[in-house]
């Protein structure tokens, strides 16, 4: 029998601790009666290993805004203090020492160990059915490139571990480059696309050819390689996507399996659900959501002063006035995000059982908008713009004009507010800045409280640094790897 021994540098794989991801998906057998001599045997097995990747991006997203939307002009720090190191965030002070870094690489490569497991041993099973080994096959790729996209785009170039490590091949693994990284990316989804099946034919929550297409689109917006993601994110439109028309029933338990959803996470009230309905609204709950609340971030009023009253995306993401459940209270003025505050059971981890997208329509028209844009097709690019932007208004009368992207400084301007409005804590707001070259310029200072008495909103000043395009590698990975193999991201 193979034995292996494994490292905490995320090159820490935590095989059997598969989790759940919805009451359909899995039926584990006891942790304890795991070996790698009896699992993987068959395809039962291997579909079992294969919702445990998603398992591992499943934990993870809730949380994921304390990186991705916390140094942004979206949130800041409230008075309560739950989560280590996001203070430190929130000013935009980067050190490698900060275990909120070191949580998201390792559950991330946590996430790639997962699925190099499942693809090495794709083939002991004799029992597969049909096109089951490949759509497994295709899921694994589908979610190693998932994780490797978040891993390059936070960290630049990470290890490229595409298969089982020992103990000594893991510490004495380098970073790749951010090319070699997409180039996995792209070779994982290429193959993903061929072996996924239809969306029609996908369940809700894995990953299907739809899903596979949209992200290989998206990932080529972010190599900058315009042609390829047109013909990406144009063939979209021929899996049945739509917008929804009200942009509020995204946000509802009733409504989370829609035809705007291309790829989600699922999560199951008080089983296996997530603190993000709870994260945002005030401790003391809201009334018909919960009599309790984590109050973790506060919206700020650089991204609250943009939403223009018509736009219906304000009141599915904003809530402006609350008063304690059961109080007979005036309602007072207290800014909060309610997009994703659901009725739940409180602070608890697993309370809420509200769907989180990952992939949806109005990200990748947007997406498309870009590309066609690029390539000098600026009317059409309008066009998808305007499909997003109509259905926040409900009235063309507040669609842009070709006048109002003349130029690219203009356009840029145009599809990072869309995206901001749009896309809103949906982990996007990050990533947009960096790769666009804004988030210098746009983070400099920022606006946090408005007192509406006053006026006049609380201007705080931030020191942005270059450096800062990509997080610190962990100091916790430099120091697991023998010494000098994990090099640190320049300036830190």
């Amino acid at each position: 029998m193979k034995s292996y021994k494994y490292i905490t540098i995320s090159l820490l794989p935590l095989i059997w601790v598969l989790g759940s991801c919805q009451d359909r998906v899995l039926d584990l057998t006891p942790i304890s009666t795991l070996t790698e001599a009896n699992f993987y045997q068959t395809a039962k097995d291997m579909d079992q290993a294969v919702l445990g990747i998603y398992s591992s991006y499943q934990s993870r997203l809730p949380r994921d805004w304390a990186l991705l939307e916390m140094p942004t002009d979206h949130l800041h720090m409230s008075s309560y203090r739950h989560i280590g190191g996001l203070e430190a965030i929130n000013n935009l002070d980067f050190q490698p020492q900060n275990d909120l870094f070191r949580t998201f690489w390792q559950a991330s490569y946590n996430g790639v160990f997962r699925a190099n497991a499942v693809l090495a041993n794709l083939d002991n099973p004799d029992d597969y059915t049909g096109t089951h080994r490949e759509q497994l096959e295709g899921e694994a790729k589908f979610m190693r490139a998932l994780f490797y996209f978040d891993l390059v785009r936070a960290f630049g170039g990470v290890p490229a571990v595409t298969g089982i490590l020992s103990v000594s091949e893991a510490q004495a693994m380098p970073r790749a480059s951010i090319e070699e990284i997409y180039a996995l990316i792209v070779a994982d989804l290429q193959s993903a696309v061929a072996l996924l099946p239809m969306p029609e034919n996908t369940a809700k929550g894995r990953a299907s050819r739809g899903a596979a297409v949209a992200l290989l689109g998206k990932v080529y917006i972010y190599m900058e390689d315009w042609a390829n993601a047109y013909e990406y994110l144009d063939m979209i439109s021929q899996f049945n996507y739509a917008l929804e028309e009200d942009f509020a029933s995204l946000w509802t338990l009733q409504n989370e399996d829609n035809e705007e959803v291309i790829f989600a996470m699922k999560y199951l009230q008080d089983l296996n659900g997530h603190v993000l309905s709870s994260d945002f609204i005030p401790y003391f709950g809201v009334e018909g959501v919960s009599t309790s609340g984590n109050e973790t971030a506060d919206l700020s009023w650089s991204l609250h002063k943009k939403f223009l009253d018509e736009d219906s995306r304000k009141d599915a993401t904003i809530t402006e006035y609350w008063r304690a459940p059961g109080s007979d209270d005036p309602l007072a003025w207290r800014p909060y995000i309610s997009k994703f505050a659901v009725p739940h059971n409180g602070r608890s981890s697993s309370g809420s059982g509200l769907d989180l997208p990952v992939l949806r329509l109005a990200d990748i028209l947007l997406l498309k908008a870009e590309a066609l844009y690029y390539l000098d097709r600026r009317e059409e690019a309008l066009v998808e713009i305007n499909k997003v932007r109509n259905r926040a208004f409900k009235d063309p009368t507040f669609n842009y004009e070709l006048s109002d992207i003349a130029d690219p400084e203009a356009f840029v301007d145009i599809i990072l507010l869309e995206r901001q409005l749009e896309l809103a804590l949906e982990n996007e707001r990050w990533f947009d800045l960096v790769r666009t070259d804004r988030f210098m310029a746009e983070l400099a200072e920022v606006e946090w409280d408005y007192n509406i008495t006053l006026g006049t909103a609380q201007v705080v000043k931030l020191n942005p640094q270059p450096r800062y395009k990509y997080f610190p590698i962990p100091m916790h990975e430099i120091d697991q790897a023998n010494p000098g193999v994990i090099v640190q991201n320049e300036g830190y």
